[in-house]
């Protein structure tokens, strides 16, 4: 086996994933090409529109997926991070997209398939890809967390101590008792043995009278039996490799692991090892150290020579510009100071014509009229659909351009080492060389222009009016200061501290190994026809699996992502009881190496009692959460935060002290706190509608698993707890019969059947359908009237209500409240 550190290994596994880079720079070209042809003018059609969008969706999930993987694989830092720019423009580009598919459709769900089949395209393009460096970049600091809550979770009790090396007194006696019971039984065994020996012996010895069948009939059993399993043996086999030939089951050579599987693991376990290393080059202290006087002394001569021709033409010598204004960059311009001058006159001019123009509209505005407000909706409905404006196109074509600046046609003999290449670091780094000494010449420059000005023109007045005009500055920005810390209710307290407090009281919790792919799921085939035909499609588990990747994964595992793409605050998963709105939960803390804090309202009940508690307990959250972000904050139950009325149990809890500040707490969020609201209800129904759609904007309804999605679900679940599949059990069937099951049934009911002395009967007896259906029929299944009650609240939300109008073809909002009203009655 090839060295995996050597240079012909690391030389021969980048051509591949070069080559996927080149491809998706291509795709991307042509699509930031279309879109500039496409969306920039106004359409009126809606299909032609829906279809420009999803093809569009498509095509960047196809570049995301190449980029994702060419990102994971190459080992050239530069390389790597140049594809991560084009990949977190590509993630809000698609964000982006999926806000106008949501606003023109007035649907989560999108059925694509008939788009699929003209695209040749299989439904698995769909599939949002994870990308793994949001775990990568952070593992040390995800360990070391996670080191911490453990210990924490110790110290305070709320964990079980792994068993020690040494044993205690009563396990050192059980594990003897066991070793001298063992050794008994072998002793025994032997005995009886030799016992059985001996009678045999005594037997053969003896005559023996002739009973029984003949020795010709016992042989012509025997064969027929030896036949028949012989037969039975070839007849399996036979059917198996028909199976593999129709493309039925995977051959034995695939199915297994192979030594190319092992390989490849090995390969990337050394390639995140070489990446790591990579990362860090001392180029930024060399180049300080070599070039930093140099920059250090011309800085000072330009500044120098900017001060005695500026009095030399003023006749005074300039103002220093304030660290705001950029410092001494703005004193290098293009202009003369004749220009600059002139400038500001006109900046003076401008500012006292704005005054008056200000003074003239507020006049204006005591009179305001009513026809000009028409005229603006009627232009936008004859204009059509037109494309909001992206923040991501400007990152995509910036990194498409040093693609082809610096890597399109770059030779690749250099790359041999697959090291970094030191002019291009260079180039970076000395912009930030250049930053960090400009700093300390600014610093320099500006007490020997007021040393300047002390001498040359005596402005020693002036001098104390600014100090006294930087005085007044200094004590609002005090004052300012003070009221930060008035609204910081632990000011005196580090971030250790109060994760350590929010851990003992269980407010932050630890989150289950779980990843969003193991949510297993099929895709809707039929979504696209019964849409045609009137009728609405149930999502299916791989869309559920979508919007949770959109919504949750890739704006919290990237800070640029969760700052321009639409934001999304709240998120509400609502569904029947088993269908893993949990399991979504901790799926995202998973994909992001997210802190989870659960906050439902059995687990801050008499915890934090009071008003100023409540306030105290969120100011925590909220504070830890901004900074150990991402976070997530779980609201499990969250129907009763918003109930429509307190059973007497729950008085004492009060579980609806958060619904009136959960709104405050909310806009406190900026696009920069990469933090999330996740609420989970099996009984969505129970809460005041209108409070509830105000704090969750983004409402995912999961619908209880189709015939595709249990299929596969049953095959999943009877592997993973280590059953077997053979013919004598029919998925097929069992899928039929688990209509109306959830994916925590069919989990429950593996389960039950899968205990460990089943397992080990397993080889001798395989498993049969009859044993599962047997343990699902003692479950209770989701009724009908249970799913129509989840369709009939969906229909009153926001979201709902526009779906509905415009399938009536209605858009006023005056008759879609009457049909919620008579709803109702």
């Amino acid at each position: 086996m090839a060295d995996l550190s050597s240079p012909e290994y690391l030389e021969e596994t980048p051509s591949t994933y070069n080559k996927m880079w080149e491809d998706a720079q291509k795709d991307l070209d042509i699509q930031l090409q279309k879109e500039r042809e496409e969306f920039l003018q106004p359409e009126n059609d809606h299909e032609k529109v829906f279809k420009m969008l999803t093809t569009s969706y498509i095509k960047y999930m196809q570049i995301f997926r190449s980029l994702e993987m060419a990102h994971d694989q190459l080992v050239h830092q530069q390389k790597r991070a140049v594809i991560q720019q084009v990949l977190d423009g590509v993630m809000g580009r698609i964000l982006e997209i999926k806000k106008e598919m949501v606003e023109l459709e007035n649907s989560e769900f999108h059925y694509v398939d008939n788009i699929l089949v003209d695209l040749k395209l299989l439904p698995e393009v769909l599939e949002v890809p994870i990308p793994r460096y949001f775990i990568k970049e952070r593992l040390e600091v995800l360990q070391q967390r996670e080191k911490m809550l453990d210990q924490i979770l110790l110290n305070a009790g709320l964990q079980i101590q792994e068993p020690a090396e040494t044993m205690t007194t009563e396990e050192a006696a059980r594990l003897i008792q066991v070793a001298e019971r063992a050794r008994q039984g072998r002793c025994r065994a032997a005995l009886m043995k030799k016992l059985y020996l001996e009678d045999k012996r005594q037997n053969q010895t003896e005559p023996q009278v002739e009973t029984g069948p003949s020795p010709d009939d016992a042989a012509t059993c025997i064969q027929k039996v030896w036949r028949g399993y012989n037969q039975r043996q070839k007849t399996q086999k036979m059917r198996e490799e028909e199976m593999i030939f129709l493309g039925m089951t995977l051959p034995p050579h695939l199915a297994a692991t192979s030594d190319s599987q092992m390989h490849a693991r090995q390969v990337n376990t050394r390639k995140s090892e070489v990446q790591e290393r990579h990362e860090e080059v001392p180029i930024k202290d060399k180049l300080r150290e070599m070039e930093g006087l140099h920059m250090k002394e011309t800085l000072q001569d330009q500044i120098g020579q900017c001060f005695i021709e500026s009095r030399h033409i003023v006749g005074r010598f300039p103002d220093y510009p304030t660290e705001k204004a950029g410092g001494s960059k703005a004193l290098f311009t293009d202009k003369t100071p004749e220009e600059i001058l002139a400038e500001l006159a006109e900046k003076k001019m401008m500012e006292l014509q704005k005054k008056a123009q200000k003074g003239k509209n507020e006049a204006r505005k005591e009179k305001p009229k009513e026809k000009p407000s028409q005229k603006p909706g009627k232009q936008i409905e004859e204009e059509g659909w037109k494309m909001a404006p992206s923040n991501f196109l400007s990152i995509m074509e910036e990194g498409n351009r040093q693609y082809k600046v610096f890597w399109q046609n770059r030779e690749k003999g250099w790359d041999f080492h697959q090291d970094h290449d030191p002019e291009l670091i260079k180039a970076e780094k000395r912009e930030e060389v250049e930053e960090e000494i400009r700093v300390q010449v600014d610093e320099l420059m500006q007490q020997k222009l007021t040393n300047l000005k002390l001498i040359v023109d005596g402005e020693k007045s002036r001098k104390q009016k600014k100090g006294k005009k930087s005085e007044k500055e200094k004590k609002t920005a005090t004052k300012k200061k003070i009221n930060e810390m008035e609204e910081d209710l632990t000011p005196d307290r580090t971030i250790d501290s109060l994760y350590e407090e929010l851990v003992e009281n269980g407010l932050v919790i630890k989150a289950q190994t779980v990843n969003l792919s193991d949510y297993v799921g099929e895709y809707s085939y039929l979504g696209s026809t019964l849409r045609q035909i009137d009728i609405e499609p149930v999502p299916s588990l791989a869309d559920v699996r979508q919007l949770i990747a959109l919504y949750g994964i890739l704006p919290l595992g990237s800070q640029i992502v969760h700052e321009k793409a639409p934001l999304v605050k709240a998120l509400l998963l609502a569904g029947p009881a088993g269908v893993g709105k949990k399991m979504l939960v901790h799926a995202i803390c998973t994909e992001t190496g997210a802190n989870l804090f659960n906050l439902s309202a059995s687990n801050i009940a008499g915890k934090y009692p009071g008003k100023t508690g409540l306030q105290m307990m969120l100011h925590m959250v909220l504070k830890v959460a901004r900074q150990l972000q991402p976070s997530v904050l779980w609201i499990g139950e969250t129907e009763k935060v918003f109930s429509k009325g307190a059973r007497m149990a729950e008085e004492e809890a009060n579980p609806g002290r958060l619904a009136k500040i959960l709104p405050k707490f909310l806009k406190v969020l900026k696009a920069q706190d990469r933090v999330l609201l996740v609420g989970t209800t099996n009984r969505p129904f129970d809460a005041n509608l209108k409070p509830f759609c105000d704090t969750y904007k983004k409402i995912i309804l999961i619908p209880r698993p189709d015939y595709s999605s249990r299929f596969v679900l049953w095959k999943h679940i009877i592997l993973q707890n280590g059953g077997t599949i053979t013919n004598l059990l029919d998925i097929s069937s069992l899928a039929k019969v688990s209509d109306g099951f959830t994916q925590g049934h069919i989990v429950q009911a593996v389960q039950a059947v899968l205990s460990e002395l089943r397992l080990l009967q397993m080889t001798r007896k395989p498993l049969r359908t009859e044993e599962f259906v047997t343990s699902l029929a003692t479950q209770d299944p989701v009724y009908k009237e249970e799913e129509e009650t989840f369709k009939a609240w969906y229909d009153k939300t926001p979201l709902g209500k526009a779906r509905i109008r415009a399938l009536a073809g209605d858009k006023k909002p005056g008759k879609g409240k009457k049909s919620a009203k008579k709803g109702k009655k």
